[in-house]
């Protein structure tokens, strides 16, 4: 792996990243809120949207503790409108064309993919404090069942 992974502890690294509108969205922007980022490989594939789906259907009772929730992909903002239209998402998602947010956060290099090793998208999720500091770093997350995994995690009944 290429980049330094993050930890429970760490100040979460900042961003400005494009949505699927074009219009900048900043980390900066939920200072003072709990924010849960999460990054994926791409749109519109089964497993990416088998946990974009979940989220979006977890979304009442994370914003109901006080969560809200980011997810981050390498996709353009256009591709990323099909996707939220698709399927009806209803949470942000970010274009990061360049990787530069994939590196910051750790969640890009090597993984390893039906036995073979490959360089990519590592599926992680992070939960972010009202202050900005990470709570959880969870790499290499499996898409389906996460969010269930995660409302445990955070205490949030199932």
């Amino acid at each position: 792996m290429t980049d330094a992974r993050l930890a429970a502890g760490d100040q979460a690294p900042s961003f400005t990243l494009r949505n699927a509108d074009g219009e900048p969205v900043s980390l900066a922007d939920f200072a003072g809120s709990k924010v849960i980022l999460y990054f994926y490989p791409a749109a519109m594939t089964p497993g990416c949207t088998t946990q974009a789906c979940d989220f979006r259907d977890s979304l009442g009772s994370l914003q109901g503790a006080g969560y809200s929730v980011l997810g981050i992909s390498k996709d353009d903002p256009a591709t990323l409108k099909t996707f939220e239209e698709r399927d009806a998402l209803t949470f942000p998602l970010l274009s990061d064309e360049d990787l530069a947010v994939h590196h910051a956060y750790g969640a890009y290099g090597e993984k390893n993919s039906y036995g073979k090793i490959i360089t990519g998208v590592l599926r992680s999720t992070f939960v972010i404090d009202e202050e900005g500091t990470i709570e959880q770093a969870l790499y290499n997350v499996k898409a389906t069942g996460h969010v269930a995994s995660l409302r445990r995690k955070l205490g949030l009944a199932a």
